[in-house]
């Protein structure tokens, strides 16, 4: 079985959040460290997992990405990002 992906979902959003899973809360700029994309893309693409609920702010630090229990469950085939709706 593959990850279910949605239409709004680019292949860089699964590197990002395998990287994140590998490395843990990452910033967009940590992102460009690692060679995943830019940091302004990595910003963009990280808002929008954020707004369907792939990933999460760090309290109380700014830029700090965190992957939320449904970006695990995405990773893990056992969620189908189609099904999520924006929530802001």
């Amino acid at each position: 079985m593959a990850r279910q992906r949605a239409d709004w979902m680019q292949p860089v959003d699964e590197r990002i959040m395998e990287t994140m899973r590998d490395y843990g809360n990452l910033t967009p700029q940590a992102l460009d460290n690692l060679e995943v994309t830019s940091r302004s893309h990595a910003s963009v693409r990280l808002s929008k997992l954020r707004s369907y609920g792939l990933v999460g702010r760090v309290a109380d630090v700014e830029g700090l990405y965190q992957l939320t229990l449904e970006g695990e469950a995405f990773l893990d085939e056992e969620l189908d990002a189609a099904e999520l709706e924006p929530r802001e």
